[in-house]
């Protein structure tokens, strides 16, 4: 049972938010409880598979606070969906490298792919596909003239896709029907066989405009944000600290995952924060990908930025 509750004397308990959240860098120290939103304690719920819960967000909004991946979101809220985001992009990544293709096939460039037929994993609206397809464009692919085959469905059940997006078949993964030559690439699937190599080896977003892609926000429900003023800036301050504990580790050289290098990476290519939180540091890439949602059929039409933000939390910065 959930709740949600402020406390209000001194020595009361402070309430629970029902939370979704993987265990990464940047969370680590609210999983382990080392921060807390000051008044509230965030119940971590165990969700194996973190996808599984997107869906559970979006379709019953089963949590009080969870991560969600950006694209998701945007669907939601454009949908209706009684949640909004925190400025925290608690997950960010390059995706140039997730267009793959066979290594001794045909398809050498992007261009290589008008009029195919490329694989997506899992659903169309999958934030990994949607920064995968928008490098595919900057590298000269009309992404009009691709068959786009999902091997999943949608996590907001009324997004309608557009016309050239086809469901795979059920009982045949990505990988194999690449293998079989019934795809001639696949975007987000991460398959690891030698046979099968990244069509991209750079970053048009990043190279021109440094732009480094965002993946998961952080997502509250509307009722709660509703009933308990300040309840949002609580939330979003522990997570502000929970991830300046993350970023001194890696000034002090952790380097344990392909994230701490990623994030070490672009640190030094900017002098800066890899994780900053707020509205304004995260503008030009939070705008850039609502451009490419509408390009790409998932948004009807860009979200002004401060709409898809908790209004208590639009000047914040950590």
């Amino acid at each position: 049972m959930r709740v949600t509750r402020a406390p209000t004397t001194p020595g009361e308990a402070m309430s629970e938010l029902h939370t979704l959240a993987r265990e990464q860098g940047a969370t680590r120290a609210l999983i382990a409880h080392e921060v807390d939103p000051k008044g509230y304690h965030l119940a971590f719920v165990d969700e194996p598979v973190l996808v599984h819960g997107f869906r559970k967000m979006v379709r019953n909004l089963e949590y009080d606070v969870a991560e969600l991946a950006v694209t998701t979101y945007l669907t939601a809220k454009e949908h209706g969906v009684g949640l909004t985001a925190l400025p925290v992009p608690v997950v960010r990544d390059f995706h140039h490298g997730a267009t793959q293709v066979l290594a001794e096939g045909a398809v050498r460039r992007a261009v290589d792919l008008h009029g195919k037929r490329v694989g997506v994993n899992r659903g169309y609206t999958v934030t990994t596909g949607v920064w995968g397809r928008a490098e595919l464009a900057a590298a000269g692919l009309d992404l009009g003239s691709v068959t786009w085959v999902r091997s999943g469905d949608e996590h907001v059940a009324s997004y309608v896709a557009p016309e050239n997006v086809v469901q795979a078949p059920a009982d045949r993964s990505l990988h194999e029907l690449l293998l079989a030559g019934e795809l001639d690439a696949v975007v987000g699937a991460a398959i690891d066989d030698p046979d099968i190599v990244p069509l991209l080896d750079r970053s048009h977003a990043w190279e021109q405009r440094r732009i480094f892609p965002i993946n998961h926000v952080v997502v509250v429900r509307d009722e709660l944000v509703e009933e308990h003023p300040g309840l949002a800036t609580a939330v979003f301050e522990a997570f502000v600290t929970a991830k300046e504990v993350y970023v001194e580790q890696l000034r002090a050289g952790l380097d344990a995952t392909k994230q701490d290098r990623t994030l070490r990476a672009v640190m030094a290519a900017t002098g800066a924060d890899p994780l900053p939180y707020g509205v304004e540091p995260n503008r030009a890439a939070l705008e850039e990908l609502m451009d490419h949602a509408v390009a790409q059929g998932i948004l009807t039409a860009p979200m002004r930025l401060e709409d898809a933000f908790v209004p208590e939390t639009r000047d914040l910065v950590g």
